[in-house]
């Protein structure tokens, strides 16, 4: 990615904290980070965010999803014999596909099948306020809605 397409990224995020009337400090606006997972299609397969603590034990984060943009399956594992961190997605802004491990319920996903391999299908939808916490060692992925997350 190139310096122009990771600042046009970060413009589009703080664009979106601010719909979801997020306040952040000039500080975190500074910091506003852009993952492409190293596969170069930030627009599919990504995610922007702030990062206000991430320790062994704890992270907190506010993550931006753009329309249909993916962060890909993945789990938490236990590490350096610390378990796997829990993880809390809580939405903002539009909706969150998240798909977690467990009998797919439904016959058709929202999500539009992301450019990655995945493999759980269990679907919860949040919208605006709504939140859902998986456990270590839980795959899991997940997308924004048309509107973005």
């Amino acid at each position: 990615m190139t310096q122009h397409e990771y600042n046009e990224q970060v413009a589009r995020a703080l664009a979106y904290f601010e719909k979801a009337h997020i306040v952040l400090t000039d500080e975190e606006k500074a910091n506003v980070e852009v993952a492409d997972f190293g596969l170069g299609k930030v627009n599919e397969i990504g995610l922007q965010l702030v990062v206000y603590i991430n320790t062994d034990r704890v992270c907190a984060k506010e993550m931006v999803l753009l329309p249909a943009q993916t962060c890909p399956e993945h789990m938490h594992v236990p590490t350096a014999g610390i378990a796997g961190k829990e993880e809390t997605f809580r939405c903002r802004y539009g909706e969150v596909y998240l798909y977690v491990s467990g009998e797919p319920n439904t016959d058709k996903i929202k999500a539009v099948t992301p450019p990655s391999d995945i493999t759980v299908f269990h679907e919860i939808v949040l919208k605006p306020g709504e939140q859902y916490t998986i456990m270590p060692e839980t795959l899991h992925w997940f997308q924004a809605g048309p509107d973005g997350a």
